[in-house]
C-alpha cells in the first residue's frame, strides 16, 4: 500500500512569473494605504485633538490661578480694582484660546476694562467676582476668578466638538479663589 499523494502548493516568489511579483506588491502597496488611512491617521488624530484639550484644560486652570495672584498682588482700595487686574493677568495667559475662539474676527484685547470679558461668540470667557465666596472677617475680602471654553461650540481641531462633547461635557471650565487680608491701617 505504498500511495503518494501529491499535494500542489504555491509556488514559491522565486518561481513565480515577473508579472504576478508585480502583482503582488500592487496588493501590499493597497493594503498599507488602508490600514494608513483608517487605522493610523485616527488614532494621530484622536491623541492631537486630545492634546490640545487638555493644553486648553491647563491654560484655562494657569490662568484662573494667575488671576486670582494678580488680585492679590494688585490689591487696591478702588472697590473692583483688583477684579480688573485679575481679569488682565488671566487674560494674557488665554491668549491664544480666545484668538481660536475668535477666529479671524475681531482682535484679541490686551487688557480688561472691567472685571469680565468675553470673545465674539461668548467661547471663552472670564470673569473676577469678589460676591461669589464668604469669608469670616470683616478684614478680608476674597477674589474668585472663573475661566471659561466652550469646546463644543469652537473646538480646536474641526469636526472634533461632538466627538470629545462626552468629555469636555459642552465646555471647559475652571476657577481658583483667592483669600485677602487687608491691613491698610496696621
Amino acid at each position: 500500500m505504498n500511495t503518494t499523494t501529491v499535494m500542489s502548493s504555491p509556488l514559491p516568489l522565486r518561481h513565480m512569473s515577473c508579472r504576478n511579483r508585480q502583482g503582488q506588491r500592487g496588493v501590499v502597496a493597497i493594503e498599507f494605504a488602508l490600514v494608513f488611512l483608517f487605522g493610523l491617521l485616527p488614532l494621530l488624530l484622536l491623541t492631537f485633538s486630545g492634546v490640545l484639550v487638555f493644553a486648553a484644560k491647563q491654560s484655562l486652570t494657569l490662568a484662573a490661578a494667575d488671576g486670582a495672584r494678580a488680585a492679590l498682588h494688585y490689591n487696591s482700595s478702588a472697590s473692583n480694582g483688583n477684579l480688573t487686574d485679575a481679569c488682565s493677568a488671566a487674560l494674557n495667559d488665554m491668549n491664544w484660546i480666545f484668538e481660536v475662539a475668535n477666529s479671524g474676527g475681531t482682535p484679541t484685547p490686551s487688557s480688561c476694562a472691567s472685571s469680565s470679558i468675553s470673545s465674539n461668540s461668548a467661547t471663552a470667557t472670564i470673569t473676577a467676582d469678589n460676591s461669589s465666596c464668604t469669608v469670616a472677617t470683616g478684614a478680608t475680602s476674597c477674589v474668585m476668578v472663573t475661566t471659561t471654553y466652550n469646546y463644543e461650540n469652537s473646538p480646536l481641531v474641526l469636526g472634533t466638538g461632538t466627538l470629545y462633547g462626552w468629555f469636555t461635557k459642552g465646555k471647559l471650565e475652571s476657577s481658583a479663589t483667592i483669600q485677602i487680608y487687608n491691613n491698610q491701617g496696621s
